[in-house]
């Protein structure tokens, strides 16, 4: 009994043993969900949660990523866009020598060789790439993004985005579709063509009707996408018929042949994934307006390259802080099995970082027939994210949940206080390069990424 007379209750934490034996007796208890921090991590966590900058710092940079916007404003050469000078490629992930990278960045590379013409055929563009004529370095680090292997080159088409509230602009290439294509490391005869069709006769189309629209509101198109059944990284079908409904009166009108005119309106019509390329740039531009936030523990990129899986945090700007990419769980295509899959590879984990993606699962339950799991699974996964994010993205709205807002800004001190990593769905390539796509699934960042950054943390808190 307490001091006023009223009935005892009592409130547990951790294993359920002492609130059953509580219950037995009448006695009324509240569980409150708690689980030890990560072991090894418990003098850092406490460093950097009794930093005063923490609060105010994490309310800044989520602050910063939600009021970011992004409008589509042009398609133009990485060339042009980027200044990407003829030998030298960009890729997804943190950064990598030649000599670590897996089969499907590898197959890639290749192909740009030999889609730029820099080599005559695939074994004269490994040599050429493993005598050193090559140089490459991570899209991030020019404010871009890449699908998959992510790998770009010189005339290559990027669509290009704008953030006015923070004068930013964003870039990604052109999406392939799935299967054999260069992002999953692919790079036969039909590959290559492919490309070439993309950049003589689709990426001029899309240069020609997107000036001729104007500045088409990506982050509005998302918000409705979440409302129809898209979740932003694997499903993205009601997102490509909104952007193919912006292009099309510009398209029509643009006095582009024919012909032309009708290969585009369906390849981009004929492939769900289109509009993932836009995602993509639209999450950067969020990010990147939270980066820089002295104090902040809130995660700005997560990205892999195939061999491995970084992190970027606010309050430690550029610095990277990476583990071993892991493989995903999921469903694969065809006689295709575990051992036929590369490690997590791409740029599209930005998504995630921006609070759409394997976060947003609840509001696209079709996803599961397409990465594994249920549709029980994809609600749970979405709640969970909750748990580890700063706050939530109101104009992200989920139906399933009431119209709550997507959770977003991971917390690198949640994360390890919970034990519970981001979810991240995915594509998985082909170990082997050449192989492309061999299914999709679900994957999670390794824990070392987070340990990494909280003792970085903590030391710039200590300084």
């Amino acid at each position: 009994m307490t001091a006023g007379g009223s009935d005892l209750t009592v409130v547990t934490a951790g294993v359920t043993m002492l609130a059953d034996a509580l219950r037995d007796q009448g006695v009324a208890t509240v569980d409150v969900a708690w689980t030890p921090p990560v072991a090894g991590t418990e003098d850092d966590l406490t460093a950097v949660m009794l930093d005063p900058r923490r609060v105010p710092a994490n309310a800044r940079a989520h602050a910063a990523m939600t009021a970011a916007a992004a409008a589509l404003v042009d398609v133009r050469p990485a060339d042009e866009a980027l200044g990407l000078r003829a030998g030298h490629f960009l890729h997804a992930g943190p950064p990598i020598t030649w000599d670590r990278m897996s089969g499907p960045l590898r197959g890639a590379l290749i192909g740009a060789v030999v889609y730029e013409g820099l080599a005559d055929s695939t074994d004269h563009a490994e040599a050429r790439l493993g005598a050193g004529d090559f140089t490459f370095e991570p899209a991030h680090h020019h404010g871009a993004v890449g699908p998959m292997a992510g790998v770009v080159s010189g005339s290559m088409w990027m669509f290009e985005l704008y953030d006015e509230t923070s004068g930013n602009r964003s870039w990604c290439s052109l999406n392939e579709g799935l299967g054999k294509v260069l992002r999953y490391g692919a790079y036969s005869p039909e590959v290559i063509e492919r490309l070439r069709w993309m950049r003589d006769v689709l990426g001029p189309a899309l240069q020609t009707t997107t000036r001729a629209s104007g500045p088409i509101d990506i982050v509005a198109i998302i918000a409705q996408m979440l409302q129809m059944g898209d979740e932003g990284h694997n499903r993205n079908r009601a997102g490509t018929l909104m952007l193919l409904k912006e292009w099309l009166p510009g398209l029509v009108g643009s006095g582009l042949p024919t012909g032309d005119i009708c290969d585009v309106a369906a390849f981009v019509s004929g492939n769900d994934h289109f509009f993932l390329n836009l995602v993509m740039p639209a999450c950067k531009l969020m990010t990147s307006a939270a980066s820089g936030v002295p104090g902040s523990t809130v995660v700005t990129t997560m990205a892999r390259n195939g061999t491995d899986f970084g992190i970027q945090v606010s309050g430690l700007g550029d610095e990277w802080f990476t583990g071993p990419a892991q493989v995903a769980d999921g469903l694969y295509l065809g006689n295709f099995g575990p051992d036929d899959a590369n490690p997590d590879i791409g740029d599209s984990a930005i998504t995630e970082t921006a609070g759409v993606g394997g976060f947003a699962m609840a509001t696209a339950p079709a996803i599961v027939r397409f990465v594994g799991g249920s549709v029980a699974d994809a609600i749970a996964t979405t709640r969970r994210m909750y748990d580890i994010c700063v706050g939530e993205h109101q104009r992200w709205a989920l139906p399933i949940m009431d119209f709550r807002g997507t959770p977003t800004g991971i917390d690198v001190t949640s994360v390890l206080r919970t034990a519970q990593l981001p979810q991240i769905n995915t594509g998985m390539a082909g170990r082997v390069a050449g192989v492309g796509q061999v299914g999709a699934g679900l994957v999670s960042p390794p824990m070392e990424c987070f340990e990494k950054a909280i003792a970085a943390l903590a030391q710039a808190v200590t300084r």
